[in-house]
């Protein structure tokens, strides 16, 4: 329970921060990812802090907002950690001035309760031929983010600047959620913001594969049919992939 860590961090979102895309069987979820990673470095340090993980994969803002603002204010935190919105700018439609005013209301009330709430801008995806289209749209969700921050004096993850995500190996191979060596590069920037001393243990970055065009047409035809098709059919149904997900850690714990 709560009560027994003098200290709490909660980390809030989606499969950004639940860690889809780090996979390790041994965990809840079958993931660990970047906030994991955080917490495994603030606990060698301060045995007295737990750690809890509401992030759903899928959640767009107003479920997140709705779902796992109240249980983090239960849970009394003193550092918490909050993304959402990359689900919502992916829709067709989508009118981010509006989620946002529920986001700064959110934002106003976990800074409120005496946390230390850390904020993150979106990637810039400018690169990619299919992610990039949405440019525009985080751009605007990343003012709408720093003006936040300001306004609330919470820490800014400022994600579209860290340029070094634009290597696809900090990437998974389902090109939407970074690998184990991007969620490892993520702990490590919250982690010099939270101006701590360890730093979580990077894997190797593994040189990528040079390939001829013929093999890169049919990477991308895999791709497609393995995972851009069936996250355009769960939008199509109205099925997210974390129906039937419980949070990782919804209690603070010791990893």
């Amino acid at each position: 329970m709560s009560e027994s860590f003098t200290s709490r961090f909660v980390a809030l979102g989606d499969s950004f921060t639940e860690g889809v895309g780090d996979p390790d069987p041994a965990r809840p979820n079958g993931v660990r990812g970047w906030a994991d990673r955080v917490a495994e470095q603030l606990q060698r340090a301060d045995p007295d802090l737990g750690y809890a993980n509401l992030a759903i994969r899928g959640r767009k803002i107003r479920q997140i907002l709705a779902e796992q603002i109240e249980p983090a204010l239960a849970l009394r935190p003193t550092i918490v950690t909050l993304y959402a919105g990359a689900n919502d700018i992916l829709r067709p439609r989508v009118d981010i001035d509006a989620l946002m005013e529920g986001y700064d209301a959110a934002v106003a009330r976990l800074a409120g309760a005496g946390a230390r709430v850390l904020l993150f801008t979106g990637f810039d995806a400018g690169s990619s031929k299919v992610f990039g289209t949405m440019r525009g749209r985080t751009a605007i969700y990343n003012e709408q983010v720093r003006w936040i921050a300001d306004r609330h004096g919470a820490t800014l993850v400022d994600y579209w600047r860290f340029h070094e995500f634009q290597d696809w190996r900090m990437w998974d191979v389902d090109r939407m959620h970074m690998s184990a060596l991007g969620h490892a590069t993520m702990a490590n920037r919250v982690l010099e913001l939270l101006e701590h001393e360890g730093l979580a243990e990077v894997p190797d970055a593994v040189p990528l594969p040079k390939m001829s065009r013929a093999e890169q047409f049919r990477a991308n035809a895999a791709w497609t049919r393995e995972y851009a098709w069936p996250w355009v059919v769960r939008r199509i149904t109205g099925r997210s992939s974390g129906d039937g997900l419980s949070p990782k850690y919804p209690e603070p714990t010791r990893l």
